[in-house]
């Protein structure tokens, strides 16, 4: 493909700010939800072609600069022998793990590079596609608590009571995680993601320990252009900076004029507090524009969402606030 304008934000070469969204791959569109009435999730995973036309949908509809994976952070530990299915409800359901002996190195995940073959098809050049997996830190998380948690008390147990064999399931989570990662790069990713939903949780100290070694091993086995998401990590963010991504992508924590501009030559993504999709459409606009303001000396810049798109969000506003972005006169 040419040089896209996602791409050309790496090293600040765009003469304009890219915008994609962070779970903008279904939810909201109307066309996902047509899908969604007849197909449960784990059929909508697991088939290559329906991943992929949900993959496609919002480069289609609302015009954003690159699609994402249509997949689950999840998927990597269920091909590891998790025993993870999908409520129609409660979204994710896992068997807690109790014994980290029983993980295996992951298989049967030739459909996630299939869904990536028939989406850089369907693509043709148009915009790059951006893989992701979950840190180890998160996806452990998921896993001890069997599924998301208001304490996360097991995790924070098991890594103090344990520490040796918390030490071990990290480490195979970042061999998997660096397999699957190059097992999507193979099949065509043009950058990826690495979510860390819950690495927030954790003071510094227990962060450069555990989470921080983790990370750079990651960045520095998958050479493409990469980007760190961390949720509600401002105490974290010196640390972030060390991690080895390309990029940071940061919550609505972060303060992008006094944490950021002046900080650090990393291209930074972000961070659209997800509520204001509910504001009235000038209120949204100039909550877009202040960010695009701030950020105009960096020039490293993608605009997105400080965490995801919410399932009732009318797709209007992101549409609104693609064509804001890129209406901005960047230089």
């Amino acid at each position: 493909m040419n040089h896209p304008i996602f791409l050309q934000a790496f090293s600040g070469t765009n003469t304009r700010v890219p915008v994609w969204f962070m779970r903008q791959a279904g939810r909201c569109l109307p066309s996902y939800q047509k899908i969604r009435s007849r197909h449960s999730l784990d059929e909508m995973f697991h088939t290559p072609e329906i991943a992929a036309e949900i993959t496609c949908q919002p480069v289609d509809i609302l015009g954003v600069d690159a699609a994402v994976l249509y997949a689950d952070i999840l998927t990597l530990p269920s091909a590891m022998g998790c025993n993870i299915h999908f409520d129609e409800q409660k979204g994710p359901v896992i068997d807690p793990l109790k014994n980290i002996s029983s993980l295996r190195d992951f298989d049967n995940l030739n459909y996630v590079a299939e869904t990536i073959r028939l989406v850089q098809k369907r693509l043709n050049g148009k915009v790059p596609l951006i893989g992701f997996a979950g840190s180890p830190w998160t996806v452990a998380a998921y896993l001890i608590e069997g599924g998301s948690s208001l304490s996360f008390a097991k995790t924070f147990r098991f890594m103090n009571e344990c520490p040796e064999e918390f030490a071990t399931l990290l480490d195979v989570l970042t061999h998997n995680t660096i397999c699957y990662l190059n097992l999507q790069k193979s099949a065509g990713i043009d950058a990826y993601q690495i979510f860390d939903s819950w690495g927030g949780l954790l003071p510094k100290s227990d962060f450069n320990r555990l989470v921080l070694p983790c990370l750079k091993t990651i960045f520095q086995s998958v050479d493409l252009p990469s980007i760190y998401f961390l949720r509600h990590g401002r105490h974290l963010l010196e640390s972030s900076f060390t991690c080895g991504a390309d990029g940071l992508s940061l919550c609505h924590t972060i303060d992008l004029q006094n944490d950021i501009i002046g900080r650090t030559n990393l291209l930074i993504q972000g961070n659209l507090f997800n509520g204001a999709l509910y504001k009235k459409d000038d209120d949204l606009r100039r909550d877009v524009r202040r960010i695009l303001e701030i950020m105009k000396p960096h020039r490293k810049f993608i605009f997105n969402l400080g965490h995801g798109v919410f399932p009732d969000t009318d797709p209007d506003k992101l549409k609104l606030i693609v064509d804001e972005v890129h209406g901005f006169a960047q230089r």
